[in-house]
This record gives C-alpha cells, sequence and structure tokens, in this order.
C-alpha cells in the first residue's frame, strides 16, 4: 500500500513538473517578438542594399531624384532614417536615373556603386558611377564617373569581395529591340561579371557574360522586358550564389532566382527551382525582386531583403520594403520562407525598438 501511495505521489511531481514548464513554454512564445511585412509603412524604396557595419544595419536604394537617402537600424526590422548618403551636385557626371546604389567596406575605406545617366563619347546613357567615403553614411563623393564605359548602357552594379580579397564586379548590360517605348519593341538585360583591379577603378579583364534569360518565368515572350537584372554574390560552403531577378520590374511576375558557381566569374548554373520568390496578390505581394543578402545580428540566420508594389492594382505607386528568411538545403539549394505577410519572429540576436 505504501508502494502505491509513494508512486501516486512521484506521478503527481512529474505532472506537476510537466504543467509548469508547459506554462512557461506558453510565456515564452506568447512573449516572441515579431515582426510583418512590409518592414515599414513609411519607407518607399526600390533595389534594396544593406550593409552591416559595426553592429549597425545601414539600408541604401532607389529613394531619390537627386541621389540616394539612407537608414540605420540594429536588428534589420525598425529603421530610422538619416537622410541623404549622396547628393548630386553640379560637379556629378550623372544627372538623372540615379539607381541602385550598394555600398562596401574595403580597404578602410566605405564604396558606393551606383547607377546614372549622363553625356558619354557615344551619347547620353546610363553607365555605372563609384563614389566612396570615409563613412558609412556618407557624404558620398564621385571618385570615377562613369566607372567605365564600353559603349552601351549598364545599371545594377554589384561589387563582391572574394575570400582572397580580389574584387569582382558585376552588373546588367541593358538594351532595346525595336522602338521600346511605344510598345513595338522591347527591353533587355543580361548579367555580366569582370575582376577589377585593387583599387577598384579599373577591369582587368574582359567582360565575361554570367546569366542570360533561360527560364518561362523570366520573361521570355514578353514584349515589355526579358531581362536578369538586379544581381547579389555571396559564398557559402565554398560554393559561389548569385540571387538576381527577372521578368519586368513593372509586372507582378517579377521575381528573384538564384544560380550557382564553383568560381566568381562562372560558369554559373540556374537552379531548377528558381524563382525562389514570387507573387502571391492574394496575400498582397506583386513583383518582389531586386535582393540583397544579410545576417541576423547573431549571424546565426539568413535573410534576403528585397522591394515589393506597394499597392497590387496600382504598380506606379511606389514599392516597399520587405524582408524573409532564407535557408540553406544540405544539398545546398536555396529557399526563401516567403513572401509573407503574417507575423515573424524577429531576426536571431536582435529585439525591437524601444
Amino acid at each position: 500500500m505504501q508502494i502505491i501511495i509513494l508512486k501516486i505521489y512521484e506521478m503527481k511531481k512529474i505532472l506537476a513538473i510537466i504543467l509548469i514548464l508547459l506554462a512557461f513554454q506558453e510565456v515564452t512564445y506568447s512573449q516572441v517578438e515579431t515582426y510583418t511585412n512590409p518592414v515599414s509603412d513609411s519607407i518607399f524604396i526600390a533595389d534594396p542594399a544593406i550593409l552591416s557595419y559595426n553592429g549597425i544595419y545601414y539600408l541604401y536604394g532607389t529613394s531619390a531624384g537627386d541621389g540616394f537617402k539612407y537608414w540605420t537600424s540594429s536588428n534589420l526590422i525598425d529603421w530610422e532614417p538619416c537622410g541623404y548618403a549622396f547628393k548630386k551636385d553640379q560637379y556629378n557626371w550623372g544627372n538623372n536615373s540615379f539607381w541602385a546604389p550598394e555600398v562596401i567596406y574595403y580597404k578602410n575605406k566605405f564604396y558606393m556603386i551606383y547607377s546614372s545617366k549622363g553625356e558619354t563619347m557615344f551619347g547620353k546613357g546610363l553607365r555605372l558611377c563609384l563614389a566612396e567615403s570615409d563613412k558609412p553614411g556618407g557624404p558620398f563623393k564621385d571618385i570615377k564617373a562613369p566607372l567605365f564605359d564600353f559603349g552601351f548602357s549598364c545599371i545594377d552594379g554589384h561589387i563582391f569581395v572574394d575570400d582572397d580579397q580580389k574584387p569582382y564586379l558585376f552588373y546588367e548590360k541593358v538594351g532595346s529591340v525595336g522602338e521600346f517605348w511605344n510598345k513595338k519593341g522591347y527591353l533587355w538585360g543580361c548579367i555580366f561579371g569582370v575582376e577589377l583591379s585593387e583599387d577598384l577603378l579599373k577591369p582587368l579583364i574582359e567582360p565575361v557574360l554570367c546569366l542570360y534569360p533561360q527560364q518561362d518565368w523570366e520573361g521570355l515572350t514578353s514584349m515589355d522586358a526579358r531581362s536578369n537584372e538586379g544581381m547579389t554574390v555571396f559564398k557559402n560552403n565554398n560554393i559561389y550564389y548569385m540571387t538576381y531577378s527577372g521578368n519586368n520590374y513593372t509586372n507582378p511576375n517579377y521575381g528573384v532566382g538564384y544560380a550557382t558557381s564553383e568560381k566568381p566569374l562562372g560558369m554559373w548554373t540556374k537552379s531548377p527551382q528558381n524563382p525562389i520568390l514570387k507573387c502571391d496578390i492574394p496575400n498582397q505581394v506583386s513583383g518582389p525582386g531586386h535582393n540583397c543578402i544579410v545576417k541576423s545580428p547573431d549571424k546565426k540566420e539568413w535573410f534576403i531583403v528585397y522591394h515589393s508594389h506597394a499597392n497590387v492594382h496600382k504598380i506606379n505607386k511606389g514599392r516597399i520594403l520587405n524582408i524573409d528568411r532564407m535557408q540553406f538545403n544540405p544539398d545546398g539549394s536555396l529557399v526563401v520562407i516567403g513572401p509573407t505577410r503574417t507575423p515573424q519572429q524577429l531576426p536571431s540576436g536582435s529585439k525591437k525598438a524601444k
């Protein structure tokens, strides 16, 4: 009899411990801090690019007709406007079309690669420009504009510095077939890459074709745009990844795909699972694209940061900022947990701003 009573007593103790643990778990879950896309109702930005430096994230993008504004954050979610990182003046080569800035920290300096339009030896055109600053918030000043001129328009510059500190420039070469603006033709875009000199100021080799439209979702028969653009290159487990956008940025089906390579300049192989990020009109997601890749504050999670149309029914009403988790499968393939419009847990190692 005593043994039975003792067993019942022990069972009650175990049950009490389980109930306490469940209660604690419920409290823990209820206290998890979350965010919801779009991450801000006041940031209307396209082509987002993020630099992580000294525990602070710096956000740049296509945001102003006369240069580039920037924002800062400690958690990738709460962004503080900080004014202009770059603003044109009378000395700038570019006159307008200030697009897609990206900033890297390299050899104790901050460098901004961006697109703009100005006069060239071939007439007025879009080219890449390189600006420099001692601080991530600028002010950035041109050090070479245009950076190079091969006689064609190019946009969406991205500088990748490999583990051996060799810098590479990737960009989109753009053009048109027929008379595009009156809709008798279409735009096209292909991604090229080139190794740069150590000072970033000149190409060391002839540009190499990396990606061109091959998959149906990229607009192979579109009469608006057949393009690959907005690339980001990064490395994980000795594999080079290039995320890129396909189709026309005004199209709801504008999305993100990726390719992999064993070397920075290829050959690049596109994933058959593309696109890894695509529209979801019922959930108010249209035209998700032109992304960058960042890690959480504790470096344990990967995130894809991208823009989408602010209004799924009026695509010319601006673009908004989104952030979603990205994961690597055991075989090295990429998966985006998104696009999301429901509450998501904050990036690991971060807290909500007070």
